[in-house]
């Protein structure tokens, strides 16, 4: 039985949605489109489609398309309403997987408040955002949503007067004439240059205030449980949000990310960085108007002010002459004089530009301990905090670009090089792993590279060589905060991680703290993922270049789904994590895992509290990374409070999985050999799918795989060599595919024939599963997105 609070949240949705889907008809009307204006749903009663002309019926479907977004928007405001509600009433724990939920049980377990706090700082979140093909709507389209979603929340406030709700009204009225000559499809394939600026705009315009909001949220929480503020005030005792991309950085199978631009990537995250820092140093200095005269000016300060003007010379004296007798404005002018220098490259000198992001917040950490010494803490908190943040999270680079590129493609550029270099046996791609760990291991004892710069070896080689002298160039300039990992993927074995090296050490960079990360994709490769990390951790060049204790990981969800089907892919990613982090331990260093989740069920998607709260006991060490992937961008993102929220499951997930006994048991036997009999049934049912002589011809008829291809809704090929096959084709058209006939195949097949057979053939199995089923928090997402997946199918499209 629903409670009052789910009734009001239904009751208000249908009353939102008629609301909106009539001025949607009033526009209509208005334009002249009468049979369509009586066709739209949730308006009409029982709308007859049937006798619609041949000409209407292309309008009919983006009329339709229009309504179901709008629902979307509805729904999306009333689960907001419905959040902030539940908290109201029920206290700030209500909210699954909320920082507060997460203090409730942390308390009941005993912890204390010191104890909890000292999580915080220990927690790296960094969601990475790429732009493959799975996002339909245009850019132009996701803005106009925007738009109307902000109308559609202005409108709810009660204390309008009828004259500014009907302006209201007609402002959501003519934004849904936009809507409707917009259009929903790319007239034109996004290259990408538009898919940069696409994901730059959440970079420097959503993510900042969601810092923001994050923050506060967490802060409030802690507040709200009563727990000491002081023990959460200061900008280093908050997690480290950071943020990642693949947009000019992933070149796996896709031939236009050149060197070029990449470089020209890197220097536009840097620019959008330093042009924020500079907004925000303004604001904070027309906010610090206190005054020398009504309060003493700390030593510290003073001192800091004489220097840095001194080293600006007449640049400095104008600063100090622009707020006579205002100490801190003073000194904020330095750092904007400071900062200026840092963008331009004017005024290099010592003290006159920030060589890095750390000397800004020093000396912003300088300014709140001047503005604290005079007992002015409020106004730290108010004014500081959020800059200080900015710059602890965003630095100079705005986020952290990854590089990555096939194994395969790797092997293509060593033969070519070793052909370039005068060797006599250079055929790199098909000498045996041994042979390749061989040579790798002399090579690697020598810092010599193979080749004189500028001599050309063939494509793949100079496309390999020329990205990594872009990172050469970006690293001594800059340093290596704006580069991420360089990901190997169809990482099969260890040498496809120690080819890197080979690249690295050929540019000069070899010795530099840039990670090298396998990306583990099919089931084998998960499976043997323990081995070739113990084989790669214990490399004495690894061991010579670790700076850290924290090794990444990347784990596939669309490869390995595609490769075995959705059971053996979960559990395989599972196993892979027990044993992986086992691997790391033994080395004294932990993981940090880097999910490639996109986001359908089939890919990883799926709510973050539930997906964190599913992941083995021990296994998160505080660092996670994670995939925002094309349409999720703007469904978790584009709204602030729904940016908010999801930042909030993330960081309050990985915390709640820090806290965990890292010597938590091995999940009991019984139980672990009744998931490896009913994920063997699975995998071995999923081959009698695709392996069938029929299915190709089946596919291809059941599915629009064939228009996603020629679609224009990404830069990406769908396939990555171009070959015609099942296995070039990507896992994400795949799933897409799948999903766009209501199938969502991959989301269910072979779960049910695994579980009858194991019912029938195995009950003791069966019930050991029966009874984990709810408290093991594995099993229990995994069955409920299986049959979510399931719920989500439409039988009739399918026949049809």
């Amino acid at each position: 039985m629903k409670n009052p609070l789910q009734h009001q949240e239904v009751d208000k949705a249908v009353t939102d949605l008629h609301f909106v889907m009539t001025c949607f008809q009033e526009v209509l009307l208005s334009l002249g489109e009468d049979e369509l204006a009586h066709q739209l749903p949730w308006v009409n009663e029982l709308p007859d489609i049937t006798g619609l002309a041949d000409d209407q019926e292309t309008k009919l479907i983006q009329a339709l398309s229009i309504s179901f977004q709008l629902l979307n928007m509805v729904e999306e405001n009333v689960a907001v309403q419905y959040k902030r509600q539940v908290e109201n009433e029920l206290g700030i724990a209500a909210i699954r997987g909320s920082w507060g939920e997460t203090f409730g049980q942390w308390k009941k377990q005993g912890l204390t408040e010191e104890e909890m706090a000292a999580v915080f700082p220990k927690l790296r979140i960094q969601p990475v955002l790429t732009a493959h093909p799975t996002e339909a709507k245009r850019v132009t389209v996701l803005e106009l949503h925007r738009e109307l979603y902000l109308l559609l929340v202005k409108n709810e406030n009660t204390t309008w007067s009828d004259t500014e709700r009907d302006q209201i009204r007609e402002s959501i009225k003519a934004l849904l004439e936009r809507l409707w000559r917009t259009g929903e499809v790319y007239l034109d394939k996004p290259d990408l240059y538009d898919e940069r600026n696409h994901v730059l705009h959440y970079f420097t315009h959503v993510f900042p205030q969601a810092l923001r909001e994050s923050d506060r949220r967490l802060r409030g929480s802690w507040k709200a449980m009563g727990f000491a503020p002081g023990r959460l005030s200061e900008p280093e005792q908050f997690p480290i949000l950071e943020f990642g991309s693949w947009v000019g950085g992933d070149r796996d199978g896709h031939p236009y990310v050149t060197a070029q631009f990449t470089e020209s990537t890197l220097k536009k995250h840097r620019e959008a960085a330093l042009q924020l820092l500079h907004q925000e140093l303004h604001k904070l200095a027309a906010s610090l108007s206190m005054s020398a005269v009504h309060q003493e000016t700390p030593t510290a300060l003073q001192e800091a002010i004489q220097t840095t003007a001194k080293a600006l010379g007449e640049t400095g004296a104008k600063a100090l002459a622009r707020n006579p007798r205002s100490p801190y404005r003073q000194f904020v002018n330095l750092m904007v004089a400071r900062l200026n220098n840092t963008q331009t490259n004017a005024n290099t000198q010592p003290g006159c530009y920030y060589p890095t992001a750390g000397d800004l917040q020093a000396d912003l950490k300088l300014l709140r301990q001047s503005i604290q010494r005079i007992g002015a803490q409020r106004i730290a908190q108010d004014l500081l905090f959020d800059v200080e943040r900015q710059v602890r999270c965003f630095g100079f680079h705005l986020v952290k670009l990854d590089i990555r590129q096939n194994s395969a493609y790797h092997e293509k550029a060593i033969s070519q090089i070793l052909q370039a270099a005068g060797f006599k046996d250079f055929d790199f791609v098909n000498w045996d792993m041994n042979k390749r760990l061989q040579f790798l291991n002399k090579e690697l004892q020598s810092r010599r590279p193979f080749l004189v710069l500028g001599d050309s070896c063939g494509p793949e080689a100079d496309e390999v060589l020329a990205y990594y002298r872009v990172l050469r160039r970006h690293v001594q300039r800059y340093g290596t905060d704006g580069i991420g990992s360089i990901i190997v993927s169809m990482t099969r074995d260890v040498t496809d991680l120690l080819a890197v090296y080979l690249f690295l050490r050929e540019v000069g960079l070899l010795d530099q703290p840039i990670p090298v990360a396998p990306l583990l994709e099919t089931i084998d490769d998960l499976q043997a993922g323990d081995r070739i990390l113990e084989a790669f951790l214990s490399h004495p060049v690894t061991v010579s270049r670790r700076r850290s204790n924290l090794q990444e990981v990347m784990l596939g969800y669309s490869d390995s789904n595609k490769d075995g089907g959705i059971l053996a892919s979960r559990w395989n990613i599972f196993k892979a994590e027990e044993q992986l982090s086992k691997a790391a331990a033994r080395h004294g260093i932990g993981l940090c895992f880097f999910h490639g989740r996109g986001g359908t069920i089939s890919r990883g998607g799926g709510k973050y509290h539930r997906f964190l709260d599913s992941m083995p006991a021990g296994s998160v060490s505080g660092a996670i990374k994670i995939t925002v992937q094309g349409e999720t961008i703007a469904q978790q993102f584009a709204n602030l409070k729904n940016a908010t929220y999801n930042l909030e499951m993330l960081l309050a997930g990985t915390a709640r999985q820090v806290m965990q006994l890292q010597d938590a048991p091995a999940l009991p036997a019984p139980l672990f050999d009744a998931m490896e009999r009913l994920t063997q049934t699975a995998q071995q049912t999923y081959p009698s799918l695709i392996d069938h002589p029929g299915f190709i011809p089946f596919y291809t008829q059941a599915t629009p795989i064939d228009v996603l291809e020629q679609s224009k809704i990404g830069s990406r090929p769908a396939r990555r060599t171009g070959t015609r096959s099942l296995a070039d084709l990507r896992a994400i058209p795949w799933v897409f595919s799948w999903n766009q006939a209501r199938f969502n195949l991959t989301g269910w097949f072979g779960v049910g024939t695994a579980l009858s057979q194991l019912q029938e053939q195995a009950p003791q199995h069966w019930e050991t599963l029966h009874a984990a089923a709810t408290d093991w928090p594995f099993l229990y997402y995994t069955l409920i997105e299986v049959e979510t997946s399931l719920l989500n199918s439409d039988p009739v499209i399918m026949e049809a």
